[in-house]
């Protein structure tokens, strides 16, 4: 809107270095299609992955039409750093690299080829899960686990199963985007099993917590709520139960206060170090009292042994409701869930803007492109 008074700004806040500052500075460069104004943006991006990513991110605000010429750019690039942009920008958009995918798989760049691993599975290209199958044997971790990633949402492979098993046992940083897919790739009764193992570890107490409402059994709800007297625990504990029943704590007055004492966060003290967000910000303390007797008048409604996502069992109307309604975490399992029955396409994004998912969703008409 600010025209080139806007571009002048955005060229100043880009001097911070930091993503989000690049992020407007990007969307202004491809928006306007000038080159030098692109060129800048890009290499103030190449060599540092968040700033790239906040590149990705801007192409993928952009309308489908003006974001085809930037990635087809990217995608011809010489630069592999460029090039992995491109297959980025190009996922964002579910849009298939087509060949340049295939080249990317093949490429020298470890870098590239991981992210080239990752669009197999957002993508649903199931032809090319024998390159999946052969990055399994990767020695470079980045691509091992997203060609784990990507052939576990496109197949039943045993050993894709077993490397997410790891990553997750092996708390690596890629723990938890493991966690949500292999759980529901396997029998839930194998998964109970597993959960089980993984509650005995402390170290691994808040994977089996998160996972509990991922695999959605009810029969995990008596000891979600023994562990909401966990304060560690708690919040994600509340989180897994409204995972499977539906429940919404906060319009059910089903919350809780924050147990006294407890850091919210990163202190005031500038000799602290520990300057981390704390993870379970926007998470809701359960009331574990209240919550067992809302279960206690409402376990009959559910079966013992079945899979259940937010009070239903899963299946293809609900989890297209829950995709069309839910909040972003439910919608975000309920894209995942779908994904795995829907294997030859592409994984729901439910990071694209608002209007572009109604859109896809049907719940506003398209708008027409300028």
């Amino acid at each position: 809107i600010a025209g080139d008074s806007g571009w002048a700004i955005c060229l100043e806040e880009m001097k911070s270095g930091e993503p989000e500052d690049l992020f407007p500075a990007a969307v202004r460069a491809f928006e306007s299609g000038d080159r030098q104004r692109v060129e800048t943006v890009l290499n103030c991006a190449v060599g540092n992955d968040e700033r790239a990513g906040a590149v990705v991110s801007a192409i993928g605000w952009l309308c489908p039409r003006q974001a085809a010429t930037h990635i087809d750019s990217l995608l011809n690039a010489s630069a592999p750093a460029l090039r992995r942009m491109g297959i980025a920008a190009a996922a964002a958009h579910r849009r298939d690299p087509g060949t340049a995918l295939e080249r990317a798989l093949e490429d020298g760049d470890k870098r590239l080829r991981a992210r080239a691993l990752r669009a197999i599975g957002e993508l649903g290209r199931t032809d090319l899960m024998p390159a999946a199958i052969e990055g399994l044997g990767s020695d470079d971790a980045r691509a091992g686990f997203w060609a784990a990633w990507s052939l576990a949402r496109l197949s039943d492979e045993p050993c894709a199963i077993e490397a997410l098993q790891q990553s997750v046992e092996s708390h690596s940083p890629d723990e938890y985007r493991a966690l949500q897919l292999v759980l529901r790739r396997m029998e839930a009764a194998e998964a109970a099993t597993w959960l089980n193992r993984l509650a005995e570890d402390c170290r691994s107490a808040r994977a089996a917590t998160i996972g509990a409402g991922i695999v959605g059994r009810p029969d995990a709800i008596e000891w979600l709520l023994e562990m909401m007297g966990t304060p560690a625990l708690a919040r994600v504990a509340g989180e897994a139960f409204s995972m499977i029943t539906g429940v919404d704590l906060a319009a059910e007055k089903l919350e809780g206060a924050r147990p006294a004492g407890l850091p919210a966060g990163p202190t005031e003290d500038p000799a602290d170090d520990d300057v981390a967000l704390d993870e379970d910000e926007n998470l809701a303390w359960p009331d574990a009292a209240r919550l067992a007797a809302w279960w206690e008048e409402r376990r009959g409604e559910f079966m013992r042994g079945t899979r259940y996502l937010c009070g239903r069992p899963s299946s293809d109307p609900w989890l297209e409701q829950v995709l069309s309604s839910g909040y972003q975490r439910q919608r975000t399992a309920a894209a995942l869930e779908l994904s795995l029955l829907r294997r030859d396409q592409p994984l729901f994004n439910v990071r694209a803007p608002g209007h572009r998912q109604q859109e896809l969703l049907g719940l506003r008409k398209p708008a027409p492109e300028t």
